[in-house]
């Protein structure tokens, strides 16, 4: 009997003793068992510890704009796994994903050798066939973490964009900006546009970038994106484009934009140059999650700021974009999180916590009295998941209050499924 989506998401967790495991060889010969099928003629590849997601729902919007057929892969998901991977804008079904995944497993058992592969690589490798089938014009990567010996590393992008640089995932990646900064740096190329979307980054991302040969282009110095009006002004040398401002609201989307446009911009000479394209694709641009605002009595906020970069950028929109009564948060998060430095970046601005334990949706999760351990959590009502922690704090609030639901994606998920069953108003 064949597997549903389900079974072979399920199936996926358990082929591969870890949850996370680095390294190009195992994916790259099942891939090569495949016909190591180009995804598109174009491929673009985004890294960065925050703002990848974002950037890569710019290129998406504006590369669509500009009449491109488009396949993105992005990861993780929130409500459904399917979206991680879109093309021309819709989720990949059931049946195709199923029908992947069937090649996948054919190839990493032929010849004697069941290569092991992780959830992550599975996903990867659907990707890469599913956009090689569709007929796309450009395809954009996500990469899950890091860059250098992430599996989304196994395409050579013809151009590579770093969002921004910040401690995360240290365990992987190095316990300072520079050896992340030089991780991430692992997806540009020799020759090819390497786009670092972040004004002051690490010495060690430069360097790498450097090293490899990349066509480095520096927010701040190749290009830049400064206030005009109502919108932004865009420019690279001789070059000016005027955008309006984007429905993502965080503070940082400027800067996302900028480093999409930058790499549109490097590929001008094969993917044409479109400024009104671009100034529709910032407008139609959405991310789930970030920033994302639903209406009523009590407003309800959700993001998936994880780690003190995203938090400080979370709290300059809080004290930019005060509520009539108090903030009422809803936080979770792994294990392997700086929850010390998220909670320190949101000081004076929380009037109350609801702390969801995260341990019974992951092995990687932090139980609700762990992050109590916390000392900037006064008084905080511990709840065993997110659901209850949700609902608790939604009968707390009162009109003008609202209600913060943040941290780890499972708290996100929550949250947008909390706002579909109510049939809340997006904002």
């Amino acid at each position: 009997m064949s597997r549903s989506l389900d079974d072979w998401l399920d199936y996926q967790q358990r082929v591969h003793p870890s949850a996370i495991a680095l390294g190009l060889d195992r994916i790259r010969t099942v891939w090569g068992r495949l016909g190591a099928p180009a995804p598109a003629p174009v491929v673009i590849t985004v890294g960065g510890t925050n703002g990848k997601g974002s950037t890569v729902a710019f290129l998406d919007a504006m590369l669509r704009a500009a009449g491109r057929r488009t396949g993105v892969y992005t990861s993780p998901h929130l409500l459904r796994y399917n979206e991680r991977i879109r093309i021309d804008g819709e989720e990949a079904s059931d049946a195709a994903l199923v029908a992947a995944f069937e090649r996948i497993e054919a190839a990493r058992s032929r010849d004697g050798e069941a290569i092991a592969l992780t959830y992550f690589e599975f996903g990867t490798l659907a990707a890469l066939l599913l956009f090689a089938e569709a007929g796309l014009g450009v395809a954009v990567l996500e990469v899950g973490l890091g860059g250098r010996l992430d599996a989304v590393n196994l395409v050579d992008a013809d151009a590579a964009i770093v969002t921004t640089i910040d401690l995360d995932h240290q365990d992987w990646l190095g316990n300072d900006r520079d050896s992340i900064g030089r991780e991430k740096a692992g997806i540009f190329r020799a020759g090819r546009p390497a786009i670092v979307a972040e004004a002051h980054p690490p010495a060690g991302l430069l360097d790498a970038a450097t090293a490899a040969g990349a066509d480095l282009r520096r927010l701040g110095r190749d290009f830049t994106m400064e206030v005009d009006g109502d919108g932004w002004r865009w420019t690279a040398g001789g070059m000016a484009v005027s955008v309006p401002r984007p429905a993502l609201a965080a503070p940082c989307q400027p800067l996302n934009a900028a480093g999409a446009i930058a790499a549109l911009h490097a590929l001008r000479e094969r993917l044409g140059w479109h400024p009104a394209a671009l100034a529709e694709g910032i407008v139609r641009a959405r991310a789930a999650g970030r920033l994302q605002r639903f209406g009523g009595a009590v407003e309800l906020v959700v993001d998936v700021a994880h780690n003190p970069q995203a938090a400080a950028v979370l709290a300059a929109w809080l004290r930019a974009v005060p509520c009539a009564g108090r903030t009422i948060a809803v936080f979770g998060a792994l294990a392997d999180k700086d929850v010390a430095g998220v909670t320190v970046a949101l000081q004076g601005l929380v009037s109350r916590w609801h702390l969801a334990g995260l341990d019974l949706e992951t092995p990687r999760g932090l139980a609700a009295a762990a992050l109590a351990s916390q000392p900037a959590f006064v008084q905080p009502a511990l709840h065993a998941g997110p659901d209850a922690a949700l609902a608790a704090a939604i009968a707390e609030a009162r009109p003008g209050d609202r209600v913060l639901a943040f941290g780890s994606f499972f708290i996100a998920a929550a949250a947008l499924r909390l706002a579909a069953r109510e049939a809340l108003p997006a904002r």
